[in-house]
This record gives structure tokens, C-alpha cells and sequence, in this order.
């Protein structure tokens, strides 16, 4: 560390210009928190005007202070910043804190003015901080040249480019007791930067976590560097993600905020670990500060709420966490001291007839058996705060306790037990502290509903009928006939003209590739007889006793983009109609819109422009706009098709393929009700 950031970090002095003898003024109140957070070193209040602020004897500029100064905190208006900064390194001052705005965030006058006061402190070998920032708080020091007045020790190093944030955090962490080692405010950055301070805080032994929040990388081959040597955990929130947010960005600090996929490609080099929201940013930090790095990915939670249990194992299933069932020994110890009316699993709800003591006997046995206990306080649980252990595998999650939980709660941050209110919150932040490669699958809710498995007293059409229903209702269908021998799939193909596709024309199997029931692009008459023989010979391994049903000949269509539309008939919320990226593509990226019916054409179109594939129908990569109007005419028939035909249960277009003009209804699956 240079002798100039030991004034910043380290001041053995500081002065105070601008401060004010009014208490409704900034420099009165940075002045008041310096002394009130117990600063032991020398404060020099630079005032031309008053005699004494606060008790401590005011000097006209910091000339006239008969001491070295170490650090100097400013607050004075912009344009008499230079001026305070020359004076500054005529005193050999280290280090100047710049609150004032009015610089490069201002406009072109105001960046002239930095540049200004940069040259300025370079020719006099100052370091500063800002212009256009919060201060700096250093509770261990200690030293508050900053507001609010926080006091509270902990180890997140919280470092922002913009003091709200900032000083929301540390307001955050205070409120729970669990503190910072340091907050500094960057502001404008005209010369220290987040690359200085994560190599400082990198080696800062109160510090166990940097909480990073930035609009954009000052120098991010420096930021690279610095990087590859830090050992701890760093959380980054990076704003300025959107096109409207870049521009709020950079007219804020006049930062470039950069290309937000790369920013991603960063922080999964160099393992840092990236929130989207603030509330994230805080969770994030306190997690890494305070619980150790799970073992593995199986968790168990135990709980007084049944509903906070399914929240948190839906949580865990998005997270890759595997919320394990119970071994036969582990339920062997439990059953003896749950409620006999508890039921013994993962999550185990011990319900409202729980206590603390009850939690506790639960947590000594589980904790050998996995590698997180989520202990979920779902109600005024009494003693709580005595039946966890810091630095454990325990995850603590406390909510609906009302003044208990206060209590129980702050009882645990002094203990240094970070306390969650929510269990997605809490489940999300630990299983950031999983190593990646012992995560499982991450499990999502379907974004498309069941349409596959044919319900009870239903029937499915064979692909001919299917699209035949659908070419009489109106819709523009391929061209196809069913062949039920293979001379006869000739004769067809030559009629309409290779290539053909020969697909499998049976009721009894709903999705066609997954019996090699469809050949695509077929060229020859040869080829035609060799995929009418390949498609019977797998139905017959499927169903040896059955007939073969034949298949359906259809010529390839012009080459498009697939979509899909659906419509399915829901016991429970009636009918829903949907629409996406279609073909093979629909299971693995699940692009689509769902929206129930009755629906009108603008909704519809709405419900189009939900999707990403909406682009394709504005036009991409010089490719010509779709026709959005006869895919939105599709839907409205396909709405009014299951409006006028109650039998029908699903029908499922897939795919569709999209034109310029028009669409084709390559493939499709009718579902009905047995009659």
C-alpha cells in the first residue's frame, strides 16, 4: 500500500474544508461524524469564518494548520475545489476526499474542472477520492467522513459507485448487527477507482467479502490484473444493463457501462459472483461473510410453516440443490421426538407444536446426514437463537415471528449467525456458496403446460385426420395422403414430386420422432420404399401384435422458420391457447406464450410479441420481415376452433412453418374426448 492510500485508510489526521458551524449543512455533519465515531487522530475544521465548530478550533485553510495532515475531506463549491487542492499539495496533504458535485457528471464545464483538479493533485502527489461521492467509513479505525453515522464492525468491505447504494448497504448490515469493515463511495473516479480498492480490501484482514457495486470498469485490464491475485469472495452489482440504463449511466457518473454480456464472461472467469438487484447485492455479501462453503448440494429443511417448506424446496430445485429424502436410519431418529402428528420427511414440518428445544434435537441429528440444514423459524419460536451454531452447515431462515423473531434475530447476527426472511432469499444466497460442479440439474417450472399424456376417456387422431380436420377448418396444410403400402408411398412421391417426407400415420403414438416414425427429405423412389420399411419395422418392436397403420407421404415444404401454436382444454383454468418457436426447438429453449381464452386479436398480437421469436417478424440479419398478420389470423381460428368444438381436448400445430407471406401446417396433433 503507497503512503497516499495509508492517508486515505489509515489517516493519522484529517481536515475537514468547508465545514459548517449549521447543523442543516453537509460539512457540519461529516465534521460530527468524524468525531462521534471516535476518531482518535488530530481534526482540523477549515472554516475562514468561524473561531471554533464542535468544540475544535476552526483554521482559515489548511496553510494555516500547524500539523501535518494526512487526509483532507472537501466540501466546498466545485469551483473552489482547485483552488483547495492546490493548497492541499502545497500542506503535502496524502489523500483528499471529494464530497462536491458539480464535475464530469455535470457536462462538458464540469469535466474541465476535474481534469483540473486531477492535474493538480498528480503534480502534487495526491490521492483522491471522487469528486461527486459519499465519503468514506472505516468502523474499525475508527472514522466516519461520511453519512449516516454507522458504527457497527462486521466483514463486507462495501465499495460503491453510488453512495444510496452504498450507504444502503451499510445501513442494511447495521440494522441487523452484523456491520462492514469499510465503505467507501467512488463517485466520479477521477482517480482512485474500484481497481484500488479491491487490491487494498484484497489484502485487508478485516475483511472477508467485497461487495462491489459499479455502472461500469474505470480500466478493466487493470480490474483483470488485480483479479487473478485476490483470494476473496467479491459480489458485483453492475447497473447500466438495458439500453435506457447504459444512457442513465453514463449521464450519472459519466461511465461507460459496456457490453453486459461481457461483464457476465468476467465474472465467470474470475469467479465472481454477480447479483441483479440490490436486495440480492446485500444477501449475496452477507452469505459469503458469514456460512461456510457447503460440502456438497443436498439439503434438508425443518420447519414449524408446511408452506415455507414447499417454498424453500421449490427454491432448492431451481438452485440445483437436491432436497434428498430421508434414509431409513436418519427417519429411525427423527420419529422419537417429532410431533406423532408430524410426518417424518424432507422438508420436515414440525408444526406449530414445535420449540426451540424440539428444533434443535432435529438439527443435532440431521446435520451428519446432510451437507445444509435449512432451519426455517416459521413462527415466535422461543430460545431460537440458542439451539443454532455459527459457522455450521445451518442455513436460518425466520419469518411470521413477529416481535420474537426481532429479538431471536439480532441475538443470532451477534453470534455471527446470518438470519434470512425469506426462504427463497436465504436458499438462493447459500447455493451461491456450492461449488459448481456439485450442483445437480437446476429444476424450473414448465413454461409450456402438459399437453402430451392423453387424459382419461380421451382419443388421439391419427397425423392424416388431424390435418385433414384442420385443412377443412381453414387452415393452409401441406399437401399430403396416407399410403398404406409401400408401392403405394411410391406412386405418390412421384406424383407429387420428390423430396417427400414419409411419416407414421398412427393414433397410438403421439410424438412421431420418438419411434423413428418420421424421414425427412427423402430423394428417390428407393428411398421412399427404404423409410416406408424402417417406420413399419419400429412400430412393429413397439406394438408387435398391431397391424402396421401405414404412414403419410407430403412433399418437403420451402425452407422457413418453425413455429408452433396450441390450444388445450385445462380442468382447472379452461382453455389456454400458446404460441412459439416451434419444431425440435420447442422443449429446449420453451419460447413461447400462454394465454387463456376467450382472447382478442390484440391480446393475440401481444401475446406474439411476448416471445423472443417475435423478432423474426420485424425482420433479422437481413432477412425479410414474417407475416405476422397470418399467424395472428391462425390463432384467432385456432381460438374460435375450440370454442365451436368442445370434444377437442388439445391440438398442438408442430411445426408451423412461417413465410413472408403466409405460413404451411407441416405437422399437427388432435386430441378429443371419447364420445
Amino acid at each position: 500500500m503507497t503512503d497516499a492510500l495509508k492517508g486515505l485508510f489509515q489517516p493519522r489526521s484529517v481536515a475537514v474544508i468547508g465545514a459548517s458551524d449549521n447543523p442543516a449543512k453537509l460539512g457540519h455533519t461529516i465534521l460530527k461524524n468524524i468525531v462521534d465515531s471516535g476518531f482518535q487522530g488530530a481534526i482540523y475544521p477549515i472554516n475562514p469564518k468561524a473561531p471554533e465548530i464542535l468544540n475544535l478550533r476552526c483554521f482559515k485553510s489548511v496553510a494555516d494548520v500547524p500539523d501535518m495532515i494526512d487526509m483532507a475531506v472537501v466540501v466546498v463549491p466545485a469551483s473552489a475545489v482547485p483552488q483547495v487542492i492546490r493548497e492541499c499539495g502545497e500542506k503535502r496533504v496524502k489523500a483528499a476526499v471529494i464530497i462536491t458535485g458539480g464535475f464530469a457528471e455535470a457536462g462538458p464545464q464540469g469535466e474541465k474542472l476535474q481534469q483540473e483538479i486531477v492535474d493538480i493533485a498528480k503534480q502534487n502527489d495526491i490521492r483522491l477520492l471522487g469528486p461527486n461521492c459519499q465519503g468514506i467509513n472505516m468502523p474499525y479505525l475508527p472514522i466516519c467522513a461520511s453519512w449516516p453515522l454507522l458504527t457497527v464492525k462486521g466483514r463486507v468491505a462495501v465499495i460503491s459507485q453510488s453512495g444510496t447504494v452504498g450507504a444502503a448497504m451499510m445501513d442494511w448490515f447495521s440494522r441487523e448487527g452484523l456491520g462492514v469493515s469499510a465503505f467507501v463511495s467512488l463517485g466520479n473516479r477521477c482517480d482512485i477507482d474500484e481497481t484500488d480498492l479491491v487490491a487494498y480490501f484484497g489484502n485487508d484482514d478485516k475483511t472477508a467479502v467485497i461487495a462491489l457495486y459499479i455502472e461500469g470498469l474505470k480500466n478493466p485490464e487493470a480490474f483483470k490484473k488485480v483479479l487473478e491475485s485476490v483470494q476473496k469472495p467479491i459480489v458485483l452489482l453492475k447497473s447500466g444493463r438495458t439500453p435506457k440504463g447504459i444512457k442513465a449511466a453514463e449521464s450519472h457518473t459519466r461511465s461507460l457501462a459496456g457490453d453486459d454480456a461481457l461483464y457476465n464472461a468476467l465474472c465467470r472467469k474470475y469467479r465472481i459472483h454477480r447479483a441483479d438487484t440490490i436486495e440480492e447485492f446485500y444477501d449475496l455479501a452477507k452469505a459469503f461473510a458469514y456460512l461456510p462453503q457447503p460440502s456438497g448440494n443436498r439439503i434438508f429443511f425443518v420447519t414449524t410453516s408446511g408452506g415455507a417448506g414447499i417454498l424453500a424446496t421449490d427454491q432448492a430445485e431451481r438452485e440445483g440443490l437436491d432436497v434428498a429424502p430421508l434414509s431409513e436410519e436418519l427417519a429411525s431418529q427423527l420419529k422419537p421426538i417429532i410431533p406423532p402428528h408430524a410426518i417424518c420427511s424432507n422438508p420436515l414440518d414440525l408444526t406449530g407444536d414445535a420449540t426451540s428445544t424440539m428444533f434443535g434435537e432435529v438439527i443435532r441429528r440431521v446435520r451428519s446426514f446432510y451437507d445444509i440444514v435449512g432451519v426455517i423459524f416459521g413462527d415466535p419460536v422461543v430460545g431460537a437463537s440458542e439451539v443454532v451454531t455459527p459457522s455450521s452447515n445451518e442455513l436460518v431462515i425466520f419469518l411470521g415471528g413477529a416481535d420474537v423473531e426481532e429479538v431471536e434475530k439480532q441475538k443470532m447476527h451477534q453470534l455471527g449467525i446470518p438470519v434470512f426472511p425469506t426462504p427463497e432469499r436465504g436458499v438462493h444466497a447459500i447455493a451461491q456458496l456450492v461449488p459448481h460442479n456439485k450442483k445437480g440439474k437446476k429444476e424450473f417450472p414448465p413454461v409450456i403446460p402438459k399437453m402430451d399424456s392423453l387424459p382419461d376417456n380421451t382419443e388421439l387422431m391419427t397425423p392424416s385426420q388431424a390435418l385433414g380436420f384442420l385443412k377443412d377448418a381453414g387452415f393452409p396444410c401441406v399437401h399430403f395422403q396416407h399410403a398404406e403400402s409401400a408401392g403405394k408411398a411410391v406412386h405418390i412421391a412421384h406424383l407429387m414430386g420428390f423430396p417427400v417426407a414419409v411419416k407414421l400415420d398412427s393414433s397410438l403414438v403421439a410424438h412421431k420422432t420418438d419411434v423413428g416414425g418420421v424421414v425427412l427429405n427423402v430423394q428417390s423412389a428407393t428411398g421412399v420404399r427404404r423409410a416406408f420399411e424402417q417406420i413399419r419395422e419400429k412400430f412393429s418392436r413397439v406394438f408387435p401384435s398391431l397391424p402396421f397403420p401405414g404412414v403419410i407421404i407430403m412433399p418437403m415444404a420451402e425452407r422457413g422458420q418453425e413455429f408452433i401454436m396450441g390450444a388445450h382444454r385445462t380442468p382447472d383454468f379452461g382453455t389456454v391457447i400458446l404460441f412459439g418457436l416451434g419444431g425440435l426447438y420447442v422443449e429446449l429453449f420453451q419460447d413461447v406464450s400462454i394465454k387463456l381464452l376467450p382472447i382478442t386479436r390484440e391480446e393475440i398480437e401481444d401475446m406474439i410479441s411476448e416471445t423472443k421469436a417475435s423478432a423474426f417478424f420485424a425482420g433479422i440479419r437481413n432477412r425479410e420481415p414474417l407475416d405476422k398478420k397470418a399467424i395472428v389470423d391462425g390463432l384467432e381460428l385456432l381460438a374460435k376452433l375450440m370454442e365451436e368444438h368442445p370434444e377437442i381436448v388439445t391440438i398442438d400445430i408442430n411445426p408451423l412453418i412461417a413465410y413472408p407471406e403466409g405460413y404451411a401446417v407441416v405437422d399437427a396433433r388432435i386430441i378429443n374426448k371419447k364420445l
